[in-house]
């Protein structure tokens, strides 16, 4: 059974990978994900790395329990304040200037923080995830906490992609919270063997636009 997934216009599509600069920049991962995850127990963390699995199923990608250069290449740390992170040991070896980066989301009162590291061809080589569970977030339901989360460490998105709509949708029927169509459409065109793991030109985006006009199967329901 195939279905036609909702349009996105081509501007929409560019805006989801534009910076705040007006600058274009894409990067998808170039590697098996292996993921770890710091603060939470054992339940939060199978549903994390649940929500990792289906969406690196829908973007066709692999897993890996190890990456053989970094160990874990995707890390998410979850905390109560930003001032505990300067007491993770060898933090800021992974993430320089650790300090005065925690001033200033210390200072903007963010709730999240991801830094990406990229390979030779610009596709990403290891993300890490820092979620302060305090306010909104902390009482974000963890099936929807990690499948957001997941969503937003599948590529590298825009400054904005998500500031004004949640990737998310809730099914008015069932109540169930579910990856946008439109939003998973554009995760597994961006992963198309045919397109590059990374791109700065805006005509990338008129490739995931004609990528999303063929037909897309619709996946059964678990």
């Amino acid at each position: 059974m195939t279905a036609q997934l909702p349009d996105l216009t081509p501007e929409q599509i560019e805006s989801l990978f534009t910076r705040h600069d007006g600058s274009y920049a894409f990067a998808r991962w170039g590697r098996p994900v292996a993921p770890i995850v710091f603060g939470v127990q054992d339940e939060t963390l199978k549903t994390v790395k649940g929500a990792l699995e289906a969406v690196m199923t829908l973007a066709g990608h692999q897993m890996a329990e190890t990456d053989p250069e970094l160990g874990s290449n995707l890390m998410f740390f979850f905390f109560r304040g930003w001032d505990e992170l300067l007491g993770v040991p060898d933090l800021d070896r992974l993430i320089p200037g650790l300090e005065p980066l925690v001033a200033r989301l210390k200072e903007a009162d963010a709730s999240q923080y991801r830094a990406f590291r990229f390979d030779d061809q610009g596709g990403i080589k290891a993300c890490f995830v820092f979620l302060r569970m305090k306010g909104p977030m902390a009482q974000m339901p963890a099936e929807t906490l990690a499948l957001t989360q997941a969503v937003q460490a599948a590529l590298m998105w825009g400054d904005a992609a998500f500031a004004e709509a949640s990737p998310l949708a809730v099914l008015p029927d069932t109540g169930a919270t579910i990856l946008r169509p439109e939003i998973a459409g554009v995760i597994a065109a961006a992963y198309d063997r045919m397109m590059p793991v990374a791109a700065e030109d805006k005509s990338h985006a008129l490739r995931l636009f004609a990528r999303l006009q063929a037909p897309a199967a619709v996946q059964p329901q678990s």
